[in-house]
Formats: structure tokens, sequence, C-alpha cells
């Protein structure tokens, strides 16, 4: 058996205008994820795209159904996300405590965070695998040169050995190894996700600029879809870095629940407008329409989602593959 875990990160430890620095790992067996794959380059194919899958790039709509496509794709998949979040000033006060540069910080960060990562999504995976077989683990993390300074693709492969002997998990690292995100659908995965997670701890939807009112649109519709809200909290795990030896769990429907609330009362505020304007102009241009709204080109999607939901056909009705 075979099994692949990709690697990203989110703001660096030393970024003086960031409070907070994420670590992601996103994992599944490897036939999972070639089906994966081909689900969503085939998403790719059918929506003519040729872009890669990144949240901080989602500024509009006009992507909108390859996004939702993908995104409700992999919620379906029996995948594992670890996300880990560290306050950055409590970080860089420990490392001073002992005379670390910021520098020195993020090296031993580098190595440490990314394995307990890594171990957090397959230490229990295995347990039921006969003694004597392993399950051989391969890991994928982003090109970064800074990686390479470390040499952390080989620190990671002695770390998590040594967790599995240690500890007598039925697992062996075999590889590490640096990938183009623009060349691995499962990277681009797991930074689309991130991005999500981190666009709701950090309350990005409250900010009133049309990038963020779009990335809250995808996110209600992805969450608002089947059973994605269950989904989306089961497949992804938050844990916080404390200054501590263990690290803490959090509930990500804690930032959830205060996402859906804002979204709703916003909706029902635009779709109450929408509808004024169309009562009183019945023959109205969908071009007049957003005008009226106030709506930039980037928000079209938006408004037709709004349109199909006063027409009862469902916010998604358009992005259903």
């Amino acid at each position: 058996m075979n099994y692949l875990i990709y690697f990203d990160e989110s703001n660096k430890i030393d970024q003086s205008n960031k409070d907070y620095s994420y670590y992601g790992a996103f994992g599944d067996y490897d036939r999972s994820l070639a089906n994966l794959v081909k689900k969503v380059a085939r998403i790719y194919k059918e929506n003519n795209s040729k872009s890669e899958l990144h949240f901080t790039a989602y500024k509009s709509d006009n992507s909108v159904k390859k996004y939702f496509q993908v995104l409700h794709s992999v919620l379906q998949e029996d995948i594992r996300i670890n996300i880990l979040i560290v306050n950055n000033n409590d970080a860089l006060k420990a490392a001073s405590n002992i005379g670390l540069s910021p520098k020195e910080l993020r090296s031993l960060f580098y190595i440490k965070i990314p394995e307990r990562l890594f171990y957090g999504i397959i230490r229990d995976l295995f347990s039921n695998i006969p003694k004597g077989e392993a399950v051989n683990v391969k890991i994928k993390i982003d090109c970064n040169d800074e990686y390479d300074n470390l040499d952390l693709n080989n620190k990671l492969i002695e770390q998590m050995n040594a967790h599995s002997a240690y500890r007598n998990k039925n697992y062996r690292v075999n590889k590490v190894i640096s990938q183009d995100s623009n060349k691995s659908i499962p990277l681009q995965i797991i930074d689309t996700f991130m991005g999500i997670v981190v666009f709701l701890l950090e309350k990005g939807y409250t900010q009133n600029s049309t990038a963020s009112i779009v990335k809250a649109d995808l996110i209600y519709r992805v969450l608002s879809e089947q059973e994605n809200i269950l989904r989306f909290q089961e497949k992804i795990r938050l844990f916080k870095w404390t200054g501590n030896e263990e690290l803490t769990q959090i509930n990500i429907s804690d930032y959830l629940s205060p996402f859906m609330v804002y979204k709703t009362s916003f909706d029902i505020e635009e779709t109450t407008k929408l509808q004024r304007i169309l009562a009183s102009n019945p023959g109205i241009s969908t071009t007049e329409l957003r005008k009226e709204m106030n709506y930039s080109n980037r928000q079209l999607r938006l408004l037709l989602g709004y349109i199909d939901q006063i027409d009862g056909l469902g916010r998604n009705n358009f992005l259903r593959i």
C-alpha cells in the first residue's frame, strides 16, 4: 500500500505584519488520489481552464464553477487535512528566550512542524496492517529554496521513520519530493483549503471588498451543497501551537457558525434589494441589473446565483456537474 502526503504553508513566522502562520498537510492513498486528480483534471478541461487553483488568486467569480466543482469533488473523498496554527508573537518570544534569531527559529520550525502534521495524519491509519507489512509513504512539498538549504527532505525522512520505529507503527517514509504547485493538483488542493480556513479564522469575509465578497460566496456555495458542511468539519482538523509540547485541537465549527450567520444575513439583504429592483423593472437586462446592484464584472455569477435562488432553482443551479 502507498500513501501520499502534501504539505503547504501560509504566512511566515518572521513576517512582522502577520499575527499567525499556518501549516497544512493533505493525505490519501495513492490510488484514491490518482482518481481524484483525474476528476479534477477533467473539471479543468470542461471549464476550459489551464490556470492553477489558488485561493489568494480567487478575486473574481468568473471561475466559480471550476472552483466549486473541484472543492465539492474533494469533499466527497476519504481525505484528511490537518492544519496547524502558530501565534507568531508567541513563537518569536520563545525563540528570544533561548537566544534564537527569527531566521533560526524558522529553520527549526520547518523541520518540526511538518513532522508533527504528517505524523498526526498517518499515526492511526495503519493500525490494522498485519505485522511485518508496511505502508510506504511519500511526502510531496512545494518547491522552495529554503527547504533545499535546510535539507528538509532528508530530515523529514529520518524523523518520520524514527517515529514509526519508536512507536511501533507500520509505515515507512521512502521519499520526500519537491514539486511545482502548477504541476501538482494535490498541492493546489491543500493551498485552496488552507486559504479557505485562514479566511474563516481571520474573518476575511467581513471586509467590504469585491475579492472578499466573491471568496465568501464561493465558500458558502460549497458548504451549502448537500452534506458538505458536515464533511468539511469531519475531514479538516485544526490544531494550535501554544508553546507547549502537546498541540491544542480547535473545533472548526466555532469558525464556521459565525461565517454562516454573517453570510446568511448578507445574502438576505442583497436578495431583498434585488427583488425590489426586479419588481420595479420587470424587463431589466442583466447588465443594467448588475449596475443597479453596484456589482462589478467580477460579481456577475454572484448576481446570477441570487436570481436562480429567487426563481426557486437553487443558488448552485448553474454550477453543478
